[in-house]
């Protein structure tokens, strides 16, 4: 039944011309019923004919960033499930028979590879640790979550990718993903696979610093958009923690004297007071518009038909 699927499997590249090769070429072995679109991403390498030359179709997207990419393919391919893989022969092409079969036994939207590194250089400790303390940040958000929320290995049906509207431009794409199926609390499910380390001649185009805080930074946006009540009521209790830390000197000496000598800081605390309530004032706005967005994107969402095996 899955062979009668119309699957995609999606590789954005750049300057991946000595692994892209070898992951077609899996792919191929592994799911020879799937077509294998590679997109690449303004390499300056030979990624785009060595994909083609192993049997890929080579599609390109001249803005740079991953999240364009992804943007791009989600947008051109018409599929029953879509196979999202990194270029970079990091991942095991054989789970992904065993992703499929969970994914449309369990009726579920997506399911992520969980990596088990091979070695100790597949993953590097740095990036295990920052990717650990992203994800919990985000579990507690949305009180449930993923083990790898950042892993570049997923299965998503149909009905999951055209109801995405993706707005991230690079790495930061898989945060964006994962957020939205928490949002919306789709099924998903996670199978484990091994990762292994990058070939010899191979070098990763992620910043661990310079994209960690591009993450970071998608995840304050996405709170704000879509947690506008929990993000603004963070600074209503900034504002009146201060206000109040500022104020009660002065209310103990206006009481015990009734005077108020230090009216500079009567009027800070004051004015702080007023931007905590502006900023509650703003969350229960604000999480009125998001709760109408988000019933919008589940009715898309619910439009389009899940995937049928009979």
């Amino acid at each position: 039944m899955i062979n009668s699927l119309n699957i995609a499997v999606l590789i954005p590249c750049y300057n991946e011309a000595n692994t892209i090769g070898s992951v077609v070429n899996e792919f191929q072995k592994y799911l020879p019923y799937a077509k294998i679109y590679v997109y690449d991403n303004s390499s300056n390498d030979l990624t785009s004919k060595v994909a083609e030359d192993s049997g890929a179709i080579v599609c390109f997207e001249s803005n740079k960033g991953k999240g364009n990419v992804v943007r791009r393919m989600f947008s051109d391919i018409d599929a029953d499930l879509y196979i999202m893989v990194d270029g970079d022969a990091t991942y095991d092409a054989s789970s992904a028979e065993l992703m499929i079969q969970k994914l449309t036994s369990e009726k579920l939207d997506m399911v992520v590879a969980v990596r088990k590194a091979t070695t100790n250089e597949a993953y590097r400790g740095g990036h295990a640790f920052g990717n650990k303390i992203i994800t919990k940040l985000v579990s507690l958000m949305f009180d449930r979550g993923f083990t790898d929320m950042l892993s570049g290995y997923r299965i998503m049906s149909r009905r999951f990718v055209k109801s995405f509207p993706v707005s991230s431009s690079g790495f930061e794409i898989e945060t964006e993903i994962t957020i939205h199926s928490l949002q919306l609390q789709v099924p998903f499910g996670e199978v484990e696979s091994k990762y292994d380390a990058r070939p010899h001649g191979s070098q990763s185009k992620l910043s661990t610093w310079r994209d960690g805080f591009r993450i970071l930074n998608m995840i304050v946006f996405l709170l704000k958009e879509q947690k506008p009540f929990y993000f603004f009521g963070a600074f209503f209790i900034v504002f009146s923690l201060l206000a109040v830390w500022f104020s009660t000197p002065i209310i103990v000496t206006w009481i015990n004297t009734g005077l108020v000598p230090r009216l500079p800081t009567a009027l800070l605390s004051t004015g702080l007071m007023i931007l905590a309530f502006v900023s509650l004032s703003a969350g229960i706005v604000l999480d009125s518009v998001s709760r109408a967005r988000l019933e919008v994107k589940r009715l898309q969402y619910l439009s389009i038909s899940s995937i049928d095996l009979n």
